[in-house]
């Protein structure tokens, strides 16, 4: 965890929220009004303030480490101006100032209730200053200058028009730029969306009554048999986190929700105008995990589009509850590293996502244990100061390992003179 000794947060003053949220082109503002209300009501997320800087490493908010995980190499500057989009009470920003301490962090939301949270939550971990903005995502425009790194995490599939939003946020990604966005799958999410309509139901003439939202929740969670299909899945699933009012009103509750699967999630990216680049967690998107076994299958579906192929993998696995990507706006340069003299050339540093190091037993970026060999852990050892043909020479190890190391992103690698 990298820590940073800071000075205080600021909120830029805002002379009338209720006009400083709604736009003369903002055909639905009683949505959007009522989004602004239940965050108000219930501050999200509800993570405890600390006067540490947050606990773990999320790679996708470090530029190091997201622009390596996008472009196959170490990003070319780090000073880079981020924009935390729809941030509510602060935990993303507060680990995307933190992560990137010479970046410049920009954070906006329509809940002045989040935002003051979020305030107080970087200034007690310690972080440097950042430029807190009460604004719709649909107002990005007002942002000054153009973003390296935008993160919208949660927020999108709750605007009343996602296109709009991410077409606002894409305006003001810079060239050669990135953009790490998730958003809620309808698949995995069936449950929570009978019972969102149950409560509606319930409420009659009080639906938008947040607190009375919790309290009907509540009482058919506690009223329904034991093997009800929504109470063993919320059991399975969610139970420990709704524990707290906060989470339980963001899922069963929320005024605006829009459920994505592969098609409608596409149709989202390429109204954005950017390129998808790929999901943050390649892992899940390899259908050898569901149908391994059956090799004459994985042939057959060689046949398919890479669209067609994640459709599948989602019809097969109807699990996935949230879809957690990047896109870039071009040009993105990406290296692949298979030109063997491109790559001994290359100078190796050690990424900040690897855990326990110096040790042959490591966690990767997902909290993965990774056994290295001998001849891996000398390897890193002798990263940041030489390049890879350098090391190669006093380390026995073949190109494809120090491929592999790559792949696990326990290395970050600059483009040396060939």
């Amino acid at each position: 965890m990298l820590w940073v000794s800071g000075q205080r947060s600021v909120v830029s003053p805002i002379p009338n929220p209720q006009a400083q949220q709604m736009s003369p082109m903002d055909t639905t503002p009683d949505i959007s009004a009522a989004v602004r209300r239940l965050y108000d009501t219930f501050p999200f997320p509800p993570d405890p303030l600390s006067d540490e800087p947050p606990p773990g490493y999320n790679w996708r908010w470090s530029w190091p480490d997201a622009y390596n995980f996008c472009t196959g190499q170490k990003p070319p500057k780090l000073d880079i101006r981020i924009l935390d989009a729809g941030c509510g009470t602060g935990s993303s920003t507060d680990y995307l100032i933190h992560l990137n301490p010479e970046a410049s962090v920009t954070a906006i939301d329509l809940s002045a209730g989040a935002l003051k949270v979020a305030q107080e939550r970087c200034r007690r971990s310690g972080a440097r200053e950042a430029d807190f903005r009460h604004l719709s995502l649909y107002d990005a425009a007002e942002l000054e200058g153009e973003f390296d790194l935008i993160n919208c995490v949660g927020v999108l599939h709750h605007l009343p028009d996602p296109i709009r939003g991410i077409q606002a946020l894409a305006a003001k990604l810079a060239a050669g730029g990135l953009m790490h966005i998730f958003v809620y799958a309808e698949l995995g999410r069936w449950e929570i969306q009978l019972m969102q309509r149950a409560i509606a139901l319930l409420q009659g003439p009080k639906k938008g009554d947040y607190p009375d939202g919790v309290k009907v929740g509540r009482q058919i969670f506690a009223s329904l048999p034991e093997n009800n299909r929504l109470v063993k899945y919320e059991k399975q699933r969610w139970a420990g986190e709704n524990q707290r009012d906060e989470c339980f009103a963001d899922m069963y509750v929320h005024p605006q929700e829009i459920d994505y699967n592969i098609e409608t999630l596409f149709e989202l990216i390429d109204a954005s105008g950017l390129e998808f680049i790929g999901f943050s967690n390649p892992g899940y998107w390899q259908l050898e995990r569901l149908l391994g076994k059956a090799p004459e299958l994985i042939e057959r579906a060689q046949g398919l589009t890479e669209r067609e192929l994640y459709r599948l993998i989602e019809l097969l696995d109807t699990e996935i509850s949230h879809y957690e990507f990047f896109l870039g706006k071009k040009p993105v340069v990406k290296v692949d590293w298979s030109d063997d003299k491109a790559l001994l050339a290359a100078i190796p540093e050690l990424s900040g996502c690897m855990h326990g190091w110096p040790s042959q037993q490591v966690f990767d970026c997902n909290y993965q244990l990774v056994n290295l060999s001998s001849a891996e852990f000398e390897f890193l050892q002798a990263c940041n100061t030489k390049t890879v043909g350098e090391i190669l020479a006093d380390v026995e190890m073949a190109l494809d390992e120090v491929r592999s190391i790559l792949s696990k992103q326990l290395i970050l690698l600059t483009p040396g003179k060939i």
